[in-house]
């Protein structure tokens, strides 16, 4: 006997899920039926569970090259969603509606993944599982919602949102790294400054210095040793430098790196505040729209952890589905964590009543991207003049040590005078 998973609504409405055992997939839906209930998801639960956390550092980097290689703009797959919904809808088959958006489509690269789904297809494999060949295209997200939509009959309108949903959050990442990319600009800016004053500027002033034998002050002396040390040692530093970030990248696809850099992250002055709300934003309309489109509550649990990539919500969200199974409410399983914010906990309790979970939670989604619209408004109108007084700072620093032994020089004199 195989064991199933269902989401189904019964007469009044309400949405139930849970499990049962059948022979197959058939006597499953009969079963339910003979009992009145309206099916909005069936599926079988494999003896292998899917991980839920984050994947090893190889399937990260396999996945990233993947990405790289069959790099595909969002626009391209948004808008392949969207033709695909329509087709779909207008009563065209799935292998006929790939067929013809593999012809029209002007992308060199996924035409050739259309052109492998189409084959796909052919061979008889479902429209979810020729998407899940091609991971660095279509994400574990993707591939859930569509396989929802095989399930419950409403592919075309579950493609029409999972167009809404890659649109909007496209935007929110977008307004993120708009955000985080002046300052990281600005430091690599400064960087090159300074690395420019070690190598060249100081350097000379040295030599000058050296031809009258005079004992420098401590600043002075400390800034000419490091830039002789610079200049010394420049490819070393260099590739130091680059292998201390690559170092960093790979710690962070690691357990313990990963989690202290999401902690970090998210406690950080400022920015900390921007990066929770944008997290809640991702998680509150992807576990929405997961809801909406009949995807068990603890499968949709899982799909999340792997869309906020964020270790402390993975841990978060793993206790959170263990408290579930033991029989608590969804809200007072995420409020016993410690992570989530009252207001995102209030809405959830409140659609648990309601049984509007999914809608509930797509205003809290709509709530927290319009957080996030306002922290980069006022970071965009902060940062630019703090960046310019920092960098404005640290040449200033460098060159009055620069010129220091002439300030005492130029005051000894006075003082003879």
């Amino acid at each position: 006997m195989a064991q199933f998973q269902y989401v189904i609504t019964d007469k009044k409405g309400i949405r139930r899920e849970d499990r049962l055992r059948a022979s197959n997939l058939d006597i499953a839906m009969q079963t339910l039926s003979k009992k009145g209930y309206k099916v909005v998801s069936l599926r079988e639960i494999k003896a292998t569970a899917a991980a839920t956390a984050l994947p090893p550092i190889h399937e990260q980097i396999t996945t990233f090259i993947q990405k790289v290689q069959n790099h595909i703009p969002l626009s391209v797959l948004v808008f392949f969603t969207r033709q695909l919904s329509t087709m779909f809808s207008a009563g065209l088959t799935i292998e006929k509606s790939i067929t013809n958006l593999m012809v029209e489509e002007k992308n060199h690269r996924f035409r050739k993944i259309l052109a492998k789904v189409g084959n796909d297809i052919k061979k008889g494999m479902g429209l979810s599982d020729a998407f899940a060949l091609s991971p660095g295209v279509f994400d574990g997200l993707y591939v859930a919602l569509v396989h929802a939509g095989e399930v419950s009959g409403s592919l075309h309108v579950i493609l029409e949102e999972l167009s809404d949903y890659l649109e909007v959050m496209s935007d929110t990442r977008q307004k993120v790294i708009s955000a985080l990319s002046y300052p990281i600009f600005v430091a690599i800016f400064m960087s090159v400054i300074v690395a420019g004053l070690l190598l060249f500027v100081v350097p000379q002033f040295a030599e000058i210095y050296a031809k009258f034998g005079a004992r420098l002050p401590g600043p002075t002396r400390a800034l000419v040793t490091l830039s002789q040390i610079v200049s010394t040692n420049f490819v070393l530093v260099l590739l130091v430098t680059i292998g201390s970030v690559v170092a960093g990248w790979f710690a962070s696809m690691t357990e313990k790196g990963g989690r202290v850099f999401d902690t970090i992250m998210l406690h950080f002055p400022v920015f900390g505040l921007l990066v929770q709300n944008s997290l809640m934003n991702r998680f509150a309309k992807t576990f929405g729209i997961l809801l909406g489109s009949g995807v068990p509550v603890l499968e949709s649990l899982s799909h999340v952890q792997k869309v906020v990539r964020n270790r402390v919500l993975v841990d978060a969200l793993e206790t959170s589905k263990m408290l579930i199974r033991d029989g608590y409410a969804i809200s007072v399983a995420l409020k016993k964590t410690d992570v989530f914010p009252p207001t995102l906990i209030q809405l959830i309790a409140t659609g648990e009543e309601t049984g509007e979970m999914d809608k509930l939670l797509d205003k809290a989604a709509y709530f927290y991207a319009k957080q996030v619209d306002a922290i980069v408004e006022r970071l965009t109108s902060l940062i630019e003049p703090l960046m310019i007084v920092s960098i404005g700072a640290v040449v200033c620093s460098i060159i009055v040590v620069i010129y220091l032994p002439i300030f005492k020089l130029g005051m000894a004199l006075q003082r003879g005078l």
